[in-house]
């Protein structure tokens, strides 16, 4: 079992910055791929990044590519999306989530675990 809260959303103008923080419990946090999906209202959820359990590869949408960065540190059993450059379109709630077995990075339904999500607001 493995739970998962996020942190770190809000509302900010455009052009902006947030950094999203994941916190994961679980001795093995380490041997897990992990991504970070959003979902706007009236919207499916949609990949956002991935990292592997290394924090060797990296895996981005192209809609956030460039602008968006995920990071781990397995010390800390944690996981970050800094989000550089925020537009409206990125409004959504994120959520962060836990690939136990490899699978499809950017597939929701290869993860495992999820956290409850938090908000972010991009004004115009």
């Amino acid at each position: 079992q493995v739970q998962l809260v996020e942190t770190g959303g809000g509302l900010v103008q455009a052009g902006g910055s947030l950094r999203l923080s994941c916190a994961a419990s679980g001795r093995t946090f380490n041997t897990y791929n992990m991504g970070w999906f959003r979902q706007a209202p009236g919207e499916e959820r949609e990949f956002v990044a991935a990292i592997s359990w290394s924090g060797g590869r990296t895996y981005y949408a192209d809609s956030v590519k460039a602008r968006f960065t995920i990071s781990r540190d397995n010390a800390k059993n944690a996981v970050y999306l800094q989000m550089n450059s925020l537009k409206p379109e990125d409004t959504a709630v994120y959520y962060c989530a836990v690939q136990t077995l490899s699978g499809r990075y950017y597939s929701s339904s290869d993860y495992d675990y999820w956290g409850q999500g938090t908000p972010v607001t991009v004004s115009s």
